[in-house]
């Protein structure tokens, strides 16, 4: 397990408590299915890489402790976040959007 989480229990599907989102995100690039990655870091700054693209954007924890990023111009989207849990161990994120509940899954690498 990252250090960064070290102290946090967590139980597969449950809700990313929002004082934990800094850590659960900036813990280690996240890797996708479709092979994807993305790196949050402390300062609030995202870069998400595909087939060799890089897209900057931010990250943020709303007043409703909800995670949340945005993609200048001007996408914005927040997003439910529940830890990924294997055998006691924190394998990675899973993002499911508050508008279109399209979920999405991130493991640490």
């Amino acid at each position: 397990m990252n250090d960064m989480l070290q102290g946090i229990r967590a139980a597969d599907d449950t809700a990313v408590a929002a004082a934990d989102i800094p850590k659960a995100v900036t813990a280690g690039r996240l890797l996708y299915v479709d092979g994807a990655t993305q790196v949050f870091t402390v300062d609030g700054k995202t870069t998400y890489s595909e087939r060799g693209g890089d897209s900057a954007g931010e990250w943020y924890v709303d007043d409703q402790g909800r995670f949340c990023s945005f993609w200048p111009p001007s996408y914005r989207a927040c997003y439910a976040l529940r830890w990924m849990v294997e055998d006691t161990r924190i394998v990675g994120l899973r993002f499911t959007g508050v508008k279109d509940g399209v979920t999405f899954e991130g493991r640490y690498e």
